[in-house]
């Protein structure tokens, strides 16, 4: 029987690109926003402040890890409270892949593992829309042998140190996603997946998205009475099921957009619309911009 959690993560083909060690002390403040690379983190020993836009401040404990699956304003900082006028602090390179931060001097109160990771799936940008803008994971056993495992491999300088690294962070991105179908309070496409009658339906609608879908028919497929579904549905993944769907079109509809060298009219007809402007209505309501003006921004 197919696992729908491992069909997911197959399809996004996680995979680390990019990390470094980081030890903190004193006060101290980063922040970024780079779009197209998502953004982990895993706290080896102390605490620090993780803030994303829209968001309430996180305190990372050791133990923990972080995945920011798209581009979002990211800032971090200590514990020890930073001055308001206080410049962002700049990583000082003690050694390849290891940088110090805040006081140079003075005892480490902070130990992570930090870094940007890549999704090789082509499909990516269509699952990320739809996975949670912040993946934190906290009290996971499993989490945490994989984490002594990473400590240890940074701390003995062994043959093959690097590819160990590139893999047991593959492992660590793979766990937080298959983490998050537990958390009751992180609904999402990964938690919907984890539903086998729920995974029934999202697939339908992944598959066939020009089908003029309605939540009675999605219900039947789910072999559930229509509210006990469209309860069942909404509480998993978040969305409603009419939503949800409207949602994974415009996914798909901001892909070829994107990609070029599709008419609006042939897009529409691919995404379930029976016309161009019924789609380009639809669309600008969902997105902010018309489809012909957001085939110009791509970046938008």
């Amino acid at each position: 029987m197919i696992d729908p959690l491992a069909e997911v993560v197959t399809l996004l083909q996680p995979s680390a690109g990019y990390s470094k060690l980081v030890a903190g002390a004193g006060p101290w403040r980063v922040s970024r926003s780079e779009a197209g690379h998502p953004f982990y983190c895993v706290v080896l020993e102390g605490a620090s402040l993780l803030q994303m836009d829209g968001r309430e401040t996180i305190e990372l404990r050791a133990g923990d890890f972080v995945l920011v699956p798209d581009a979002y304003g990211v800032a971090m900082s200590s514990v020890v409270p930073v001055a308001p006028d206080a410049p962002e602090s700049l990583p000082v390179a003690l050694a390849p892949g290891e940088f110090r931060i805040g006081n140079l001097d003075g005892p480490v109160d902070l130990r992570m593992l930090a870094g940007h990771c890549s999704f090789g799936s082509p499909d990516a940008a269509l699952l990320v829309s739809l996975l949670p803008q912040l993946v934190h994971v906290r009290g996971e056993p499993r989490f945490a042998i994989l984490v002594q495992l990473v400590r240890d491999e940074f701390q003995n300088q062994r043959p093959g140190r690097e590819v160990i690294l590139a893999h047991l962070l593959e492992v660590l991105l793979i766990e937080a996603l298959r983490s998050t179908a537990a958390l009751p309070d992180a609904p999402g496409l990964v938690r919907g997946l984890a539903d086998e009658r729920l995974a029934a339906t999202i697939r339908l609608m992944h598959e066939s998205p020009t089908r003029a879908w309605t939540v009675a028919q999605l219900a039947k497929e789910a072999a559930l009475s229509r509210s006990a579904f469209f309860e069942r549905f909404s509480r998993a993944i978040g969305l409603a099921p009419m939503e949800y769907l409207t949602r994974w079109r415009m996914a798909l509809a901001k892909n070829m957009l994107r990609k070029g060298g599709v008419g609006i009219a042939e897009i529409a007809e691919r995404v379930g619309y029976g016309s161009a402007s019924a789609f380009s209505v639809a669309f600008a309501r969902h997105v902010g911009l018309p489809p012909a003006r957001y085939a110009r921004e791509p970046s938008a």
